[in-house]
């Protein structure tokens, strides 16, 4: 449960490795410094900002934002720090934005562990004049960890808040980071809409060390009518690219006399890779006046395959973004017309004649103006997340790769849980050859449906219902084949229940490779069988973990994430089954039993609104092209286009054949 803190109150941290949320109304910077037992900074060298954005122990973002991660390793801090401070700044000075924090929204900290968990957050209020505060300290007291709400806020920015934490020259070291925000070091990046309960959205710009000289990453998500100038998206800014040798792990300098502290741990837990990832590439400097190269895996994370899940995301949001401007002014200007045209024909005497058609033309051409203006931003916009796209796609690992990418080619059984899994792709229609993979974190949160029905097909191009049935199906085994492929042996199960054996053939590669539990179920009694024993194992892990005795479930269960595919319900399906696939819907996904549905809604309407909670529970996915997905964020609606085996391939075969074979291994 997460702790609310109030100004001056503290919290245990029961973890070391940790992430730190910022989110705020307007670009900010955000920083940290490192402080002994009294709380002394023994010099700028103790202090991570976007100049230098990486310490032991410490990764800031090198950008102004409205959304900030921060990770913290406080096992990799040096010894000689007790004290971790967490400050935000306004790049006062920097493009006329607010001057003091009283012109914002409050600012919003959450200290987290790896896995999104929040442990404590802390609602900044009360500020007015500041234009720096300190928002969080973490404190070490009798070798435990705690976190303090703080809130202290300085009306002299950041040099009277560097000075009061002990460094001498505290105005020269303020002006260095208010200087590398403005020189694009730390690229601003304008506040989203409000958060919401679906997740934060936010994107970063990775934070590689970079010397005099060098220029940060021209990416950064951009506000209405802006250039997306960088943006580290979805990947670039949220597929893993292979480490590259050549860019070896980043050693921070040490203060002189300062005991080093140890490594930065990045390893993900439950992940068996003990070896740090190598830093973010950097893009060489642009010219002036000119957007930089993209570059895969430029955003935060702890490793490749986050930093890339996170540049996704921020090319998301950047496509959003800009789509949402470009479609903002072309109401804009549709309005303005209507209102001039209103005018200029509110007097009878200029209805007709010379002075009514030059009124016309006048409010038409204005039109045209604002609109192309509009288009042309949009297209600029438009041409670097197609540069970037450009640049991710093929540095994407196979969780997060499409099925045509030639990463599928040096496919291997990996040895980690991943993190996200690509379920198709997402593009609006201004520009629909742009596609943003749409990557789904795991373990899935929800079970997925795949909609058999004919409402499914966006253009009404499907109206053979055995087609569709069949298409559907073969979408639902990509999926299923997918998440084989990209967890360890033995760390995920599939079970499939197929009443009438109507998927048989699409259900071919999974039951040829052997990498099925056990053989596709059918009958009333096969689904009645498969769905029992689920239902008795999540019943059993639930009284477990309740009960604090996860160490004593029967050594024969199987630890691994189980996934059970559905197809053709709910025919076969009697009272008593239909109670129990709600039931794993809904309770399943919290001790690892996952629910995908190939299902035509309408077949069940004889259930009337008893499914309803069911249909609402499961994310909606179609085999065919469909602009179904709504964006709480920017209100767009998303054209969903499914994964596709590209045809005559053998990938699917290939993989699944490396599949079962290192089940097998793993299994005797």
């Amino acid at each position: 449960m997460t702790a609310e803190l109030a100004r001056g109150q503290n919290h245990p941290l029961s973890q070391t490795r940790l992430e730190i949320r910022v989110s705020a109304g307007a670009p900010i910077v955000a920083a940290a410094t490192l402080g002994d037992e009294q709380g002394k900074v023994h010099g700028a060298e103790w202090v991570a900002h976007p100049g230098t954005p990486t310490l032991a122990g410490l990764e800031v973002s090198r950008q102004a934002a409205a959304d900030h991660r921060l990770a913290v390793d406080l096992d990799a801090v040096p010894d000689a720090v007790h004290r971790v401070h967490v400050l935000l700044a306004l790049p006062v000075g920097q493009g006329g934005g607010p001057v003091r924090f009283g012109a914002v929204a409050a600012p919003f900290v959450a200290v987290t562990g790896l896995d999104g968990t929040e442990i404590a957050s802390f609602t900044l209020t009360g500020l007015d004049a500041e234009s720096a505060v300190v928002a969080l300290e973490l404190y070490r007291r009798q070798g435990a960890w705690k976190v303090r709400a703080v809130g202290q806020g300085y009306a002299g920015g950041l040099p009277e808040l560097l000075a009061d934490q002990g460094l001498l020259h505290s105005h020269q070291l303020a002006g260095a980071i208010l200087e590398a925000v403005g020189q694009g070091m730390a690229r601003s990046v304008a506040a989203p809409p409000p958060r919401t309960a679906d997740g934060d959205l936010s994107r970063q710009s990775a934070p590689p060390p970079y010397g005099p000289g060098q220029s940060g990453s021209p990416y950064g998500p951009q506000g209405a009518q802006g250039g997306t100038g960088h943006h580290p998206g979805y990947p670039p800014h949220g597929g893993a690219a292979p480490a590259d040798p050549a860019h070896p792990a980043a050693t921070p300098a040490q203060p002189a006399g300062q005991p080093t502290g140890g490594p930065v741990n990045y390893t993900h837990p439950g992940r068996q890779t003990s070896a740090p990832p190598p830093p973010p590439p950097t893009a060489p400097p642009a010219p002036p006046g000119q957007p930089g190269q993209p570059v895969a895996g430029d955003a935060t994370g702890w490793s490749m395959d986050e930093r890339l899940y996170n540049q996704v995301w921020g090319m998301f949001e950047d496509l959003a973004r800009t789509t949402a401007a470009y479609r903002s002014a072309v109401d804009f200007a549709d309005s303005r017309m209507e209102k001039e045209l209103e005018q200029a024909l509110s007097d009878p005497r200029s209805r007709i004649g010379g002075q009514a058609d030059a009124a016309r033309a006048s409010a038409r051409a204005r039109h045209t103006q604002l609109v192309d203006q509009a288009r042309q931003a949009l297209d600029r916009d438009l041409a670097q997340l197609t540069a970037e796209a450009g640049v991710v796609e093929p540095a994407l690992p196979p969780m997060f790769a499409s099925w045509d990418n030639p990463v599928w080619h040096a496919y291997r059984v990996p040895m980690e849980i991943p993190m996200a899994v690509r379920v198709g792709d997402l593009h609006l229609p201004e520009c629909a050859q742009l596609r943003i993979p749409m990557l789904v974190r795991l373990p899935l949160e929800r079970g997925l449906w795949i909609d058999s029905g004919r409402a499914a097909s966006l253009d009404g191009s499907f109206t053979d219902s055995h087609d569709l049935r069949r298409l559907a199906m073969e979408t639902a085994v990509a999926h299923t084949a997918r998440l084989l492929a990209i967890h360890p042996a033995g760390e995920f199960t599939v079970h499939v229940v197929d009443p009438a054996g109507s998927g048989a053939q699409a259900l071919a590669p999974l039951v040829r490779t052997g990498v099925l539990a056990t053989p596709p179920a059918h009958g009333a009694a096969g689904v009645a069988d498969v769905l029992t024993r689920l239902t008795q194992r999540v019943d059993l892990v639930q009284m477990a973990l309740r009960g604090g005795a996860a160490d004593s479930l029967p050594p024969d269960l199987d630890t691994a994430q189980q996934l059970v595919v559905v197809n053709d319900f709910p025919h076969g399906f009697d009272d008593r089954a239909v109670t129990q696939l709600r039931y794993l819907a809904d309770e399943g996904p919290d001790v690892g039993v996952h629910l995908m549905m190939v299902a035509d809604r309408e077949d069940a309407a004889g259930y009337g609104p008893l499914l309803d909670p069911l249909w609402r529970s499961l994310l909606r996915l179609t085999p065919v092209p469909d602009d179904h997905l709504a964006d709480p964020w920017v209100g767009h609606a998303w054209t969903y286009e499914p994964p596709r085996v590209p045809s005559g391939s053998q990938v699917l075969q290939q993989v699944l054949t490396q599949v079962a074979a290192a089940r097998r291994s793993w299994n005797r």
